[in-house]
């Protein structure tokens, strides 16, 4: 039997991929290399038995405000996402904090009279229309809300540096913006990366920052069970080394980096397609950290205990700092560090009365630098005490992230690197970027548009293209 389509990875555009085809009334399989499905949207007991850890991603914002996702029932499929007190806090030596709240008021009301006015001025209109900024953002480019999509450009386009010394006075707040936008994984001064702290503060207001209740392996699952109620079929712990391995089908979709794509695709592909795939420039990795817990983090400041992420790394300058070194290949002492206290709002991840606690810094791509004393470091500066919690501890290089995800090529997590050129051009620049050249196969990884984030847009859009392949070669049954 001939399939209507093959999808190739199980992370969320793989799934994203397979159910948007199901939907057509297509048959599909979906092949995942792993054990267990989920690629980057994962949770194992890295630590102790009874602790839950994620894997890689845990903080789920944009499956709640994606437009294909959030069409989707996820709820009836078992997942439940829930949500800290607050989205993120950024703490400082004094002492003291800022605390993203839910409201973007409160929030502004907490940065003093100037950036406060300066901050709603800013944030509250497009927090305000934030399901439509997320379809102007992760739709194709222009088609939605085009004067949103403009008036949100105008300041996204900006660096991080010149939206926090533009906007603001203080300080406090311009580290606050750092810390959201150090998220891109990106030099701070370079164009574009004051779109993803927008971005991401944004959604902290309208949807906050929620995590899925049991880990995030919980995300994929239910991606997993809606698509098996549409008949998609999915084979674990099947490798696919080559294009030759597939069963035989209308369309390929793979979710794949551009390096992991050349190897699959081997001698079929054209050496000039090659060769642009070969210019696909891989962002900095990041070595990841979990801890087993025997108390709550014991934070200086204490608003910091009621936010589900925190972004640790003092001011401004320090974080840029950090950033800059990462990208330049050099390892910096005092990294910026993001972390995530799980069980602040989901005890079910721990034994009663232990926590979880997941954190990540970034390092030059494929370092083999051990950061574990530098991270614990960062944590114990703004939480003295902090070591004395510890049960247990996992620490995962850029190597062993890559070994459990082929995709996190050097333990780069956002499919390659994000900077304003290759935002637009990912992988190659193209009108169809999700088709090659070989007819009937799509790429729908996160190196394809709209990028980095557990969205599902990439799966959904190269699922398009493929339908429309299908549509013309065959109608559904």
């Amino acid at each position: 039997m001939t399939l209507d389509a093959v999808v190739i990875g199980s992370g969320p555009n793989g799934l994203a991929a397979a159910i948007a085809v199901a939907q057509a009334g297509r048959s599909v399989r979906v092949f995942e290399a792993e054990a267990t499905i989920g690629g980057a949207t994962r949770s194992l007991d890295l630590t102790q038995p009874g602790f839950v850890h994620d894997v890689c991603s845990t903080v789920h914002a944009l499956v709640v405000l994606s437009p294909f996702l959030k069409t989707l029932p996820l709820a009836a499929h078992g997942l439940e996402f829930v949500q800290p007190p607050a989205p993120f806090a950024h703490p400082f030596d004094d002492g003291s904090a800022i605390v993203v709240e839910r409201s973007v008021d409160a929030t502004a009301d907490s940065l003093g009279a100037a950036d406060g006015r300066a901050y709603r001025k800013l944030v509250a209109p497009f927090a305000a229309r934030a399901g439509d900024l997320m379809e102007a953002l992760l739709g194709p480019v222009g088609l939605r809300h085009p004067l949103l999509l403009a008036r949100f450009g105008l300041e996204a386009i900006r660096s991080a540096s010149a939206l926090a010394h533009g906007r603001f006075r203080d300080e406090r707040t311009r580290a606050m913006l750092a810390g959201a936008a150090a998220h891109s994984m990106v030099p701070l001064d370079y164009a574009s990366t004051a779109g993803y702290a927008l971005g991401l503060i944004v959604a902290a207001h309208a949807s906050g920052w929620p995590i899925a209740r049991g880990g995030s392996q919980q995300v994929s699952g239910a991606l997993a069970s809606y698509l098996r109620s549409l008949g998609g079929e999915i084979v674990t712990g099947a490798r696919i080394d080559s294009l030759a391995q597939l069963p035989s089908s209308r369309v390929v979709l793979c979710d794949v980096t551009p390096r992991q794509f050349v190897r699959i695709a081997g001698a079929r592909l054209p050496d000039s397609y090659r060769r642009r795939l070969a210019r696909f420039r891989y962002g900095p990795g990041v070595f990841k950290m979990d801890w087993a817990l025997s108390a709550p983090v014991p934070w200086r400041a204490r608003e910091c205990a009621r936010a589900g992420t925190l972004h640790l790394g003092g001011s401004f300058a320090e974080i840029a700092n950090g950033e800059r070194a990462a990208w330049e290949g050099r390892v910096h002492e005092t990294p910026y560090v993001l972390l995530v206290q799980p069980t602040l709002c989901d005890p079910s991840r721990a034994p009663a009365g232990k926590h979880t606690l997941w954190a990540y810094c970034h390092v030059p791509n494929g370092s083999t630098e051990d950061m574990t004393t530098r991270m614990e470091n960062q944590i114990e500066r703004y939480a003295p005490g902090f070591r004395d919690c510890i049960v247990a501890r996992h620490a995962m290089a850029p190597a062993e992230m890559e070994r459990r995800n082929a995709n996190l090529i050097g333990g780069d997590i956002g499919g390659g690197a994000c900077d304003l050129a290759q935002m637009f051009m990912r992988p190659v620049f193209s009108l169809n970027p999700y088709a090659t050249p070989l007819p009937g196969v799509y790429l729908c990884s996160s190196s394809t548009p709209p990028g980095v984030g557990v969205h599902g847009m990439c799966g959904f859009f190269a699922a398009r293209t493929a339908l429309e392949t299908l549509a013309r070669a065959r109608p559904p049954t």
